[in-house]
């Protein structure tokens, strides 16, 4: 796993992180792992383990750090003989999580956390609901501020514990102009990498 890049991808729900993965995907060809849509999926599939997520999931609550980190291991090992790169969305949600992740599936090379303000993240989450075709239960008003709440009191101790490898982005500008920022900070993980492979 050291010479294939991993990049958490941090902010809160609504912060544009899906558009973000979406296009750095297109550009690099790295695997988007999302753990929402992979608890989600486990939840799809009515097995006893989605249907015990699904009640977590329902009440804003937050999935056990074991299940969650248990969906990513398996998503990565089956990734990672094609992957050029994972981008970990949406995990860690508290610092226990990311010392758990890297010890087990590996250490991340770079965090980028889309920074937003709860308004703007609210009026996006309930303009994407409304839009919606298919209603997600976590997506009203209660169950969405319990949901920006618990992400606020974990992220402030996450940024504090890996300071050294996180880039905050301000995330109420313009698609774009937050992309170019992604990259400049994508490609300097890229040239170290490179340098490393080339001194082994």
């Amino acid at each position: 796993m050291a010479e294939i890049p991993i990049i958490w991808i941090l902010g809160g729900p609504g912060c544009g992180k899906g558009t973000q993965c979406a296009k750095i995907v297109e550009k690099y060809g790295f695997t988007h792992l999302s753990s929402g849509d992979l608890l989600r999926n486990e939840v799809a599939s009515g097995s006893d383990k989605g249907r015990q997520l699904q009640a977590v999931m329902s009440s804003g609550g937050l999935v056990s750090n074991e299940e969650v980190l248990s969906l990513l291991n398996d998503a990565v090992n089956r990734a990672k003989g094609g992957s050029k790169g994972f981008l970990i969305d949406g995990y860690p949600r508290e610092k226990t999580q990311g010392v758990a992740f890297e010890e087990r599936i590996g250490p991340a090379d770079l965090a980028l956390y889309f920074d937003c303000s709860e308004d703007t993240m609210l009026k996006r989450i309930l303009a994407r609901a409304a839009a919606a075709a298919v209603k997600r239960s976590d997506d009203n008003e209660e169950t969405i501020r319990a949901r920006l709440q618990t992400f606020k009191q974990n992220t402030s101790a996450i940024l504090e514990l890996y300071a050294d490898k996180t880039l905050t982005i301000n995330a109420e500008r313009d698609v774009d102009d937050i992309f170019q920022e992604v990259v400049q900070a994508i490609d300097c993980v890229l040239k170290k990498k490179a340098k490393i492979a080339a001194h082994c």
